[in-house]
């Protein structure tokens, strides 16, 4: 049986993306078969692993708002291991069709549970809202990885997810966890970098992945090339941090 786990912030460029794709490969690359599920219209999780979005019949729209079998909507990637069921831009309606549909808010979790057995990561990658389908990713889900951008408003905002967060387990999913808060576009040199992360950890304590990510121009290059940092830069500082991320997952 696979752990699915959302990766959600309401507030956007935190890293989210960025740790969806290259999270994904890292477990990927250590052997795990990993399904990421882009559940963002902007579809930058499947663009970013080299998928052609423009002509795509089979997305997570289609799956969500036409019932289709989700199987049809896996595509092979270039890594090994990994799978990604897409998106499309169509998605940003998708919330306002999928209101009248029953059991609305679990949609994802039906169309999750087919493929539970096939993989050991699911990873879903949110759009920066809390809308209804940021709700069916956290009622699909196990755990919530929160991305946290090492900038002066990180804090901002997480209040109002961990608040969502709160509603969700106790109307939607009991079992819902914090998988853990991770620290993203770190810079060692900046005191606010370090304030930021001395903060998180005060707040957050062991809920603080000891992994961070540093800021890394690599991993800004790898998606306008259709790859992850681990296939575009493998020796790169972002690739490494990444790494560490899947195997400190692994070990938890």
């Amino acid at each position: 049986m696979s752990k699915i786990i959302a990766l959600a912030n309401q507030k956007g460029g935190v890293g989210k993306t960025t740790t969806a794709i290259n999270l994904a490969a890292a477990l990927a690359k250590e052997g795990k078969r990993v399904l990421l599920v882009d559940a963002d219209p902007q579809a930058n999780a499947s663009s970013g692993l080299g998928i052609e979005i423009k002509n795509l019949n089979s997305t997570i729209y289609e799956c969500l708002v036409n019932g289709i079998d989700p199987h049809i909507a896996i595509f092979a990637t270039s890594i090994d291991n990994l799978s990604i069921i897409p998106s499309h831009i169509d998605l940003v309606g998708a919330e306002i069709e999928m209101l009248n549909l029953p059991n609305r808010e679990n949609l994802m979790k039906t169309i999750l549970n087919q493929l539970r057995s096939d993989y050991d990561y699911i990873l879903i990658d949110c759009s920066p809202s809390l809308g209804l389908i940021t709700v069916n990713a956290l009622t699909a889900s196990d755990s919530v990885i929160i991305p946290v951008q090492c900038e002066f408003f990180a804090l901002e905002g997480i209040a109002k997810l961990l608040n969502t967060i709160k509603i969700i387990k106790s109307k939607l999913n009991p079992a819902l966890k914090i998988e853990g808060f991770l620290l993203t576009m770190y810079d060692n040199r900046l005191r606010l970098s370090n304030q930021v992360y001395e903060e998180v950890k005060r707040h957050f304590g062991e809920l603080v992945f000891n992994t961070v990510i540093y800021r890394n121009v690599r991993l800004s290059e790898a998606p306008s090339h259709g790859m992850s940092v681990l296939e575009y830069d493998p020796s790169s500082k972002g690739a490494k941090n990444y790494t560490n991320l899947a195997k400190e997952l692994i070990k938890r």
